[in-house]
């Protein structure tokens, strides 16, 4: 896919459509002018710190483009839709898409881009679950960072594999934002946020907390509730992963120099040695004696 009207850039060879409203910047910038026989190309992509004055208004865009805020405030509207923007909200938008993004002067955004073009573009969008014209929140906010900031590293390098090392880690942001979807809105924002601090608590609790009616108690959720809220934002169930989280605290103890099993499994949070080297092998696909000595 072509763009649909050539782009120039300044005396710094800089294309006209970045901003200037900008107080720090990491931007790369490849082919901006792809063959239309391509199937997915980055065109551009990078990070921005933005001025308190930050308002970009464009009537129309010749590639399609993800922006990711990490952080700061501000609003989007694309197309006729107005919508808040704050850590963790992803919108992307394309041509024939009206973009007006604006900071809150009180807090800057700080935001990642990226831009491409060719034949699966859109197909590319639907994989992430995000359409041209649409927002969306990813769980943790800044679960998508390192992905792109690698896609940066990239493209600033501008060695022979660049622009196919671009595209592969578009791929696999691609990924990452399907995985880490959040709602934003309605009842399955108020699901969401449920999990979310579900979640959390597991996370925060989990050598301590040994079944999952004390995690429905100090919840304050039944157990068949928290189980449906797995279900419905996570690959896991609730107890998998209070279970994921004791074995891999086991595993690090496990390497450490005179580990005894009996006092992993206790720091673990198991009362019985023998039920911890059952669900350690069932796992990891070994037993903490075999998995210590191999270590």
């Amino acid at each position: 896919m072509k763009p649909s009207f050539p782009f120039r850039g300044n005396a710094e060879g800089v294309p006209e459509f970045f901003s200037r409203q900008v107080l720090e910047v990491r931007r790369f910038y490849l082919d901006l002018n792809p063959p239309p026989n391509k199937g997915l190309v980055v065109v551009c992509g990078g990070l921005e710190r933005t001025t308190p004055d930050y308002a970009i208004h464009r009537a129309n865009f010749p590639f399609f483009s993800i922006e990711y805020v990490i952080r700061g405030r501000g609003t989007v509207k694309l197309g006729k839709e107005i919508h808040s923007l704050w850590p963790g909200r992803l919108f992307a938008y394309g041509p024939g898409i009206r973009q007006d993004i604006v900071s809150d002067p009180a807090s800057p955004l700080v935001k990642y881009f990226v831009s491409f073009t060719g034949g699966r573009s859109r197909r590319f969008l639907r994989t992430c679950g995000l359409g041209p014209g649409s927002v969306s929140g990813c769980f943790p906010p800044n679960e998508l960072q390192a992905v792109f900031d690698e896609l940066i590293n990239c493209g600033l390098r501008h060695t022979p594999h660049s622009a196919e090392l671009c595209v592969q880690l578009l791929e696999c942001l691609a990924l990452k934002i399907a995985d880490s979807r959040a709602p934003l809105i309605g009842s399955e924002a108020v699901a969401f946020n449920t999990y979310q601090k579900c979640r959390q608590h597991i996370q925060e609790h989990f050598r301590r907390l040994r079944s999952l009616e004390e995690v429905g108690v100090e919840c304050c959720v039944t157990n068949a509730h928290l189980c449906r809220l797995f279900r419905r934002f996570d690959h896991q169930s609730p107890y998998q992963y209070l279970l994921r989280l004791k074995m891999n605290l086991a595993a690090d103890l496990l390497q450490q120099p005179g580990a005894l099993i009996k006092q992993v499994a206790t720091q673990a949070g198991f009362s019985d040695p023998f039920h911890f080297s059952r669900t350690f092998k069932n796992v990891f696909g070994m037993s903490p004696d075999v998995f210590r000595k191999w270590h």
